[in-house]
């Protein structure tokens, strides 16, 4: 037996999960602020929905077939599912969902493609569309959601913009390579559109062409309404190069990397994808949106120093004096839990004191409450900051009234 993950998956122990639900919170206090809803969907899809919707990226799908003999696949990614979500709810199915309909989705996604930092091959996607609207102040919305969300996390970031419709003349096979002119460079991208196919003048050619191309006047139209709503002139900034390996997107197309690293990878990426609804309902359907890579938007919140309060939510230990006050510890617990107090009990009465303590410091529990046999007969508690070292003895009334007062402040 291996004692450890597979290549490309990982644990996350408390602390780490602890970190990863506190940015989870922050994105989503962004995404209901815009008016975004949530919706989950399953982990498989049949194989046929996932599949013809990606390009040369299709290879990366982990696809098998059940002991039922259904062909499945683990999803992608989540705008693949949304869009047969909207066919089976919207207003070609059973018409239970809003139009336009705005969601936001947080959930795991898998692709079978080389492990690196910030990249595995399961790794949680936050995602936000508006879908039903043409229109490029639904696009601004969208970078308008993108800047707020970094900002609520504290970076400082610069927000790439291009438009596909620009290059949707150009082979996918060849925009591919273009892709990754930051990973390879230069030379790296002629080289492989040489192996493509093309000859040295070709490749030249369409690298120059793809480097000399200006905003289109959908694209300006964009950046003026997100500026208009209130961000920076330098929030925004055309690159001709971002072109995103996905075949599905079809107008507006952006990324998002550190102002202070540019050259680094994306912490988020998405755009307009017009077309892909249609693949499931007969006719085209607008939906514009993107994806938060959430590992590598915390390790770049590590690289910028910023820390994210990661401690346990319990806030006291109710600890176990003696088994012959085990009663009065479970209505200490009873009645802290009925006031919305986050409570553990420790659950050996033999314990000692001092490992019931080593417990709630080990866990970041900040208060331990002692209830000995003075305090028991006199309807009193002595309650512990385990932070700063200090105590006092409180009524159980007093007591709740401090904890709510102290997480006011």
């Amino acid at each position: 037996m291996k004692l450890q993950t597979v290549k490309g998956f990982k644990d996350y122990l408390p602390k780490d999960a602890l970190g990863r639900k506190v940015l989870r919170d922050k994105i989503i206090e962004v995404f209901e602020k815009f008016g975004f809803d949530p919706l989950e969907t399953p982990t498989l899809e049949y194989e046929e929905t996932l599949m013809g919707k990606y390009g040369e990226e299709e290879k990366l799908i982990y696809k098998f077939e059940t002991p039922g003999k259904d062909k499945v696949a683990l999803k992608y990614d989540q705008t693949v599912p949304l869009s047969r979500v909207i066919a089976q709810y919207g207003q070609t199915g059973y018409q239970v969902l809003s139009d336009p309909f705005k969601r936001y989705q947080i959930q795991n996604a898998y692709r079978g493609e080389n492990t690196q930092k910030g990249r595995y091959r399961e790794f949680m996607q936050c995602d936000a569309d508006i879908v039903g609207i043409f229109s490029p102040l639904a696009d601004a919305e969208i970078l308008s959601l993108v800047y707020e969300i970094y900002k609520n996390l504290g970076l400082n970031v610069i927000i790439k913009v291009n438009d596909r419709s620009l290059i949707a003349d150009i082979e996918s096979k060849y925009l591919s390579t273009i892709d990754k002119l930051k990973k390879i460079g230069k030379e790296g991208v002629l080289n492989e559109l040489e192996q493509k196919g093309l000859s040295k003048k070709e490749a030249e050619e369409l690298f120059n062409r793809v480097l000399s191309l200006q905003p289109s006047k959908n694209l300006e139209e964009i950046i003026r309404l997100f500026k208009l709503s209130g961000y920076p002139d330098d929030a925004v900034e055309f690159d001709p190069t971002l072109i995103r390996g996905l075949d599905y997107y079809t107008g507006l197309i952006l990324e998002v990397v550190l102002r202070s690293n540019p050259d680094s990878s994306s912490l988020c990426g998405g755009g307009r994808w017009d077309k892909m609804i249609g693949k499931f309902t007969g006719r085209e359907y607008p939906a514009v949106g993107f994806a938060i890579g959430l590992d590598r938007t915390l390790e770049a919140m590590e690289e910028q120093g910023i820390e994210i309060a990661a401690a346990t939510t319990t806030l006291i230990l109710v600890t176990v004096f003696s088994e012959y006050l085990l009663n009065n510890a479970l209505e200490v617990t009873k009645f802290l839990r009925a006031n919305d107090v986050a409570t553990e009990i420790w659950l050996d009465p033999t314990s000692k004191l001092d490992k019931q303590f080593k417990y709630a410091t080990s866990k970041g529990i900040p208060y331990a409450i002692v209830l000995g046999p003075e305090e028991a007969e006199k309807n009193m508690l002595v309650l512990k900051d385990l932070k700063n070292r200090t105590q006092q003895t409180l009524s159980l009334k007093d007591l709740v009234e401090k904890i709510k007062k102290d997480q006011q402040n």
